[in-house]
């Protein structure tokens, strides 16, 4: 195993490696000289602008993007301002920080995107210097400009721009800064000769890093962990400062005995590390130094950009591109020389299996004496996801499957997991892909955001396939890499809209957790409508596709669409847009050609616009609803005149509608009004408004007979109607001799028994009596009932020989009272029976 230690290197009780990712792709003819260089973490790309400072309109600088390989994504000229800063936002955005402010954002492609402005102060007094950082809120930009002021926003997503308070004597740019982010708050921490300060919101605070003498001079450097959780100061002396970012805590100070300052300084710390270490790089020298005394050096051949990691430091030259970090402790127990832990003994008990040698029962012995066995399979495991190299990482899985052949409660799942992780970050790993990550990054990063930044390269196969190999669910794996493949498709702009839509949708299918609608907002977005249309037939919700077709001012296709789909909310909200956004004819007439829209219009107008009814029926020629509209408003109107004005619009209509009934009642509330008003200016009895029916009983209870019944002969009230009205009037008002005058006027035709009913219920059983000789044999009985009348009752039922009204009276005797009545009731019922 010599040959995987051989670029191990001792600092302190750890060990640090320099791993070849690639031999770069690219091909740079003058290195990265005079290059403004800027690489996004996570095996992120690579931005590189030339000679950013050239301002000749015949020859302006060159913006290249690259994979981590060294494959280009992106080539364009840069035709805006003067950049001061590159850098890549968390979702892998590339901003270019200009001189006057302006932050311009492009996508990995080199599409722009959008831009912003750090302030009107900024754009005066020119940017000096810029970083970019990431913090709890997003990707934030910090600058100072020429007044020597900070200005910094947390998240470019949510820009709110914040002023920091001014440094005391600070002229021009401060000797070095850095972002701090800490308990959720951003700071700034700078250097102005021998003084430090901490900016924060509202006060600027001086200073002193624990154990720092003030001999080692002016601070020159400085560099924030990957965790912002560890500083660095470099010293012009050339001391080096480590300690914790809340300047609480020393780690250590070591004396580089390098003057000069350093071009780049960046921690190197693999997590949960007791070694942190600051790698610092000069033209020709990599140093790294540790909380120990000690030093790595490494020269450096040609110019190189250091790319700050979770684990590591990646170091990218213009022919290879390496990752510096500290050598994972599983990684020393394994493969340390001379190890004796149980991961070294498996890996060489498993080589000797491999050569039939008899050294691997006595390597896997010494194992189980020690019952390490488990330990010694995690520790390959383990030690196999720290690997780059596929070689190594087979022989370590291979060594713990066979390790794990001899235990008996041996779980698998960490096993399998990590086989998992190295086959996805292999395949990812590869050249034609670019993403260099490790296991710790890996981890860090999630499946979910690894998928995405493959579909933002437009990997789309391999995204799928990893989605499918990890078994994540449609709607987080394949689906969406389908639903970005779409909108990627779509803005395709060479091939035509019907062959774009087609292939959307044989690819597609019925995917779940795909939405039509998105894609062919895309595609509107893009200047296709006629595509997006298409699109959205695809489309199985219409709350989906009526929205964007209103957006896209085909609303006669969004009215169809929301009557097919039976929602009569999406009806109205088109309805409404329609009503806002045409002419009132025009609109009329779009919705004669859709019946059902028209009726729901209606429906509305009848409870919110009764003013645009009527024109809706007016447009329509609708004489028949029309009428029903001014009869309607006729009973809204408190003057009699107006109401009479609108009675006879409804009348005319009604004749133009040919309904002769409807013309004749409306015809008759006229005259009935007409008669009311008469009433109440000679009587005053308020009658206006009233019913026929509710009139004459009003009549009736004031005594005004002869008006009632001049009423019952105009209106040619039925004869049973008026009867019952005057038989219960007069009754309520016990106007008995009138009642029996009435009684004895003509023939009753609604009978005599309701004069009987009216006056028991008005209790005068005296009244009632009269009537009981009037009534028909078929009421008889239950005439006499009434009044109280047992043996009239009998009488009558015996006269009747009706079995059922015998029962009735007899029902009403009393055993002790009525023994005679009973007796001959039930001999004329036994009579009856016989017959």
């Amino acid at each position: 195993m010599a040959f995987i230690t051989a670029n191990w290197n001792p600092l302190g009780d750890a060990f640090y490696r320099k791993t070849e990712l690639y031999d770069m792709t690219w091909s740079l003819r003058e290195g990265l000289r005079d290059c403004l260089v800027a690489a996004a973490p996570y095996g992120g790309p690579i931005a590189l602008l030339r000679e950013p400072q050239r301002r000749s309109p015949s020859s302006r600088p060159q913006m290249e993007i690259y994979s981590a390989s060294g494959t280009t994504m992106a080539s364009f000229p840069w035709k805006s301002g003067s950049v001061v800063q590159l850098g890549w936002s968390v979702c892998e955005e590339l901003l270019c920080i200009q001189e006057d402010g302006t932050v311009l954002i492009y996508d990995l492609f080199g599409s722009f995107k959008r831009h912003f402005s750090m302030g009107q102060e900024v754009v005066q007094s020119q940017v000096l210097e810029a970083k970019v950082f990431h913090s709890p809120y997003g990707t934030g930009v910090a600058m100072v400009t020429g007044s020597s002021r900070f200005t910094l926003a947390t998240n470019i997503d949510d820009l709110k721009l914040r002023r920091l308070p001014e440094v005391p004597g600070l002229q021009g740019a401060p000797s070095c800064w850095a972002v701090l982010t800490q308990d959720r708050q951003t700071k700034v921490l700078l250097a102005n000769g021998g003084d430090l300060f901490i900016l924060d919101n509202t006060s600027c605070t001086a200073v002193s890093p624990p154990g720092l003498s003030p001999q080692v001079g002016r601070i020159v450097h400085m560099a924030v962990s990957f965790s912002y959780k560890y500083l660095a100061l470099f010293t012009h002396t050339g001391h080096l400062w480590t300690g914790s970012a809340h300047l609480q805590d020393q780690l250590s100070e070591v004396d580089t005995k390098i003057r000069n300052p350093p071009k780049q300084m960046i921690w190197c710390r693999r997590p949960r590390s007791q070694q942190p270490s600051v790698v610092l790089m000069w033209d020709r020298l990599l140093l790294v130094a540790g909380v120990c005394n000690d030093t790595i050096q490494f020269p450096l051949e040609e110019e190189c950009v250091c790319v700050g990691e979770l684990d590591g430091v990646r170091i990218i030259s213009s022919s290879r591109h390496e990752l510096l970090q500290e050598v994972p402790l599983v990684c020393q127990d394994v493969f340390k020389i001379a190890s004796m832990d149980p991961g070294a003994l498996l890996l060489e008990a498993h080589k000797e299996y491999e050569k039939s040698s008899q050294k691997a029962d006595e390597y896997l012995r010494e194992i189980k004496e020690q019952s390490m066995l488990g330990e010694a399979v995690r520790q390959c495991v383990e030690a196999a996801g720290h690997e780059q190299d596929t070689h190594t990482q087979k022989a370590l899985l291979r060594a713990a499957s066979f390790g794990k052949c001899f235990l008996t409660n041996f779980c698998p799942q960490h096993f399998v997991s990590v086989c998992r992780d190295l086959r996805v970050l292999n395949a990812v790993r590869d050249y034609s892909v670019g993403l260099p990550l490790t296991h710790a990054q890996y981890k860090q990063m999630t499946v979910q955001v690894l998928i995405d930044r493959l579909v933002y390269r437009q990997l789309y196969p391999l995204a799928i396939e990893i989605c499918r190999y990890l078994k994540t669910p449609d709607y987080q794996g394949v689906s969406r890499v389908l639903k970005h493949w779409a909108c990627c498709k779509v803005q395709q702009k060479e091939q035509s809209d019907e062959a774009v839509a087609r292939a959307v949708s044989q690819r597609l299918g019925d995917s779940p957790g795909i939405s039509y609608s998105h894609i062919a907002s895309r595609a509107y977005e893009c200047g296709r409508t006629e595509l997006a249309i298409k699109l959205l037939d695809y489309e199985a919700r219409s709350g989906e596709q009526v929205p964007l077709l209103l957006k896209m001012k085909r609303s006669q296709l969004a009215l169809s669409k929301a009557i097919e789909s039976g929602d009569t909310d999406l009806v109205y909200t088109v309805v409404s847009y329609l009503k806002n956004e045409m002419n009132r004819g025009d609109f009329f007439m779009t919705l004669r050609n859709q019946p059902v829209a028209l009726s729901l219009y209606r429906q509305f107008c009848k409870l919110q616009e009764q003013e645009t009814l009527k024109d809706l029926f007016n447009q329509d020629d609708d004489h028949q609803e029309l009428a029903n509209y001014y009869v309607t408003a006729s009973y809204k109107e408190k003057r009699l005149e107006s109401r009479l004005s609108l009675l006879q619009s409804a009348v005319d209509e009604y004749n133009k509608a040919k309904n002769e009934f409807a013309a004749k009642a409306t015809e008759e509330e006229m005259r009935l009004l007409r008669f009311q008003r008469k009433l109440d200016e000679e009587k005053g009895e308020g009658l206006l408004g009233l019913s026929l029916q509710a009139t004459m009983e009003a009549l009736l209870s004031s005594g005004l007979h002869k008006q009632a019944e001049q009423l019952y002969r105009d209106f040619r009230v039925p004869d049973k109607r008026y009867w019952w009205l005057k038989l219960r009037s007069l009754a309520e008002k016990e106007e008995w001799e009138e009642l029996e005058k009435f009684a004895k006027s003509k023939k009753s035709p609604i009978g005599y028994l309701p004069f009987v009913e009216v006056c028991i219920k008005r209790h005068n059983k005296y009244e009632a009596k009269k009537y009981v000789s009037k009534v028909t044999p078929e009421q008889k009985v239950k005439a006499h009932l009434a009044v109280g009348d047992l043996e009239g009752a009998a009488e009558a039922a015996i006269e009747r020989r009706s079995e059922g009204e015998m029962a009735v009276v007899l029902s009403r005797c009393s055993a002790s009272t009525d023994r005679l009545l009973i007796d001959k009731l039930n001999r004329a019922r036994a009579t009856a029976a016989k017959k």
